[in-house]
Formats: C-alpha cells, sequence, structure tokens
C-alpha cells in the first residue's frame, strides 16, 4: 500500500509530533500495518508528553528533547517511503509487508517497535547528548523512566492484539514467533549502541559503519518478526 500524504515540516516539539501522529492515524486505514504502529506509538508519545508535563522525569527538557528527536526518525521513514524512496534498511520490512493478509497487527506493532528501538533510539540519543551537550549517563535515570512505559505499553499491546485463547494455543506459531522477541533486551541493546556511537562520536567512517551495521541488522529481526503465518 503506498501512502499519500503532504509532508510536514521537521516536528518542532511534542506537540507538532503528537500532530503529525494523529494525522497518520486519520490518514491510513486500521488493517495497515504503519496504522497498527503509529497507533501504539501514539499513546505511547502521549504518556511521555503526561509524564514530562507533570515533573515525571529527572530532566523534562531533556526528556522532551529525547522524545521529539527520536520520534522524528520514524516520521521520517515515513516521509521517504511516502516519496517514493527507501527508508533505514530497518523499517523496510513494515513498510514493505504492511499489507500482508497473513501477518497478524501484533507482528506489525512489534516490528515497528523492534525498528524503532533498535535503530532509533540510539541514534536519538546521541542526537540529544549532541544537542544538549550532555553526558550519556545524565540521560541514563530518564531513559529507564521511559523504558518503564514501554514496558507497561507492551504487556497492554500484546493483550490487546493477541488472539484469545480460544483462537490460539501454545504451539501456534505466533505464540512462538511473538515470545522470541523482548522489549527488554531490545532497550538493553539500543543503550549498548548508543555508548558505542558515541564513544566513536569523533570518528565518522566507524561512526557510519557501526550505524549501518545496526540497522541492518535490526532490519532482520524486524523481517523475522513479519514472517507471514497464514
Amino acid at each position: 500500500m503506498t501512502l499519500t500524504w503532504a509532508k510536514p515540516a521537521a516536528p518542532a516539539g511534542i506537540e507538532d509530533v503528537l500532530a503529525q501522529m494523529r494525522m497518520l492515524d486519520g490518514a491510513l486505514p486500521p488493517r495497515d500495518g504503519v496504522h497498527v504502529f503509529n497507533r501504539v506509538y501514539l499513546r505511547v508519545t502521549e504518556r511521555v508528553a503526561e509524564q514530562a508535563g507533570g515533573g515525571g522525569f529527572t530532566d523534562g527538557a531533556a526528556a522532551t528533547e529525547l522524545a521529539v528527536r527520536f520520534a522524528a526518525r520514524y516520521l521520517a521513514a515515513v516521509d521517504h517511503t511516502a516519496a517514493g524512496r527507501q527508508p533505514p534498511a530497518c523499517w523496510r520490512p513494515l513498510f514493505q509487508l504492511r499489507g500482508h493478509p497473513a501477518v497478524q497487527p501484533l507482528q506489525f506493532a512489534l516490528a515497528g517497535i523492534n525498528a524503532h528501538i533498535g535503530h532509533d533510539l540510539a541514534l536519538a540519543l546521541v542526537d540529544t547528548c549532541r544537542a544538549l551537550r550532555a553526558r550519556p549517563h545524565l540521560l541514563e535515570a530518564d531513559f529507564d523512566r521511559v523504558g518503564g512505559l514501554l514496558v507497561a505499553m507492551e504487556e497492554r499491546i500484546r493483550e490487546d492484539l493477541m488472539p484469545g485463547p480460544d483462537l490460539l494455543d501454545v504451539a501456534d506459531p505466533l505464540t512462538h514467533l511473538v515470545g522470541s522477541w523482548s522489549l527488554q533486551a531490545a532497550r538493553r541493546g539500543a543503550w549498548a549502541s548508543f555508548r558505542a556511537l558515541w564513544a566513536v562520536r569523533g570518528l565518522p567512517d566507524v561512526a557510519e559503519e557501526l550505524t549501518g551495521r545496526i540497522d541492518s541488522s535490526v532490519g532482520l529481526v524486524g523481517r523475522c518478526l513479519l514472517t507471514p503465518l497464514g
């Protein structure tokens, strides 16, 4: 399915991010795989905005900066696809298989989370440290707080999108597939990737190669998560 929408400006703040996600939510059909992920991500971003505005983070301004830079990478992937250009490798499985009838909504949601956490989060953390001239350890506490929101949301996603026990049993391929992916492991990997990218920030060639390897590895995991099961 081809997404057609007017390319908005890069988000200037959390409200711009939410506005663009809500625009996508209204523009895409419900069964579209990007719509499934976008709706999940919209809920998470709304919670982050509430927490940042209500003093739920150690540094609300830094947490908001990270949330905006993080979301901008997903929205850029949407823009690239809408313009007929290739998004990063981590996003290609979702955009290529978004309309496949044998891929379940839960698979679409987890594939999007995998791409965004596994690849985009590390780069957004680097971007945020550069923009704020902050050292990585200053973001760690709020990174963990956001992680808590994500874990709670993932549990809700699995409850909402997993077929009921009358339709699924322990031997079902979907049970095996979604059980093989862990948000906690993806978050730990994102933090390790961030630390590695930060360590080589003064070596552009090395940083570019490492970024490419992270991108392709996360894309491979996404391809596996979107294995058609019908």
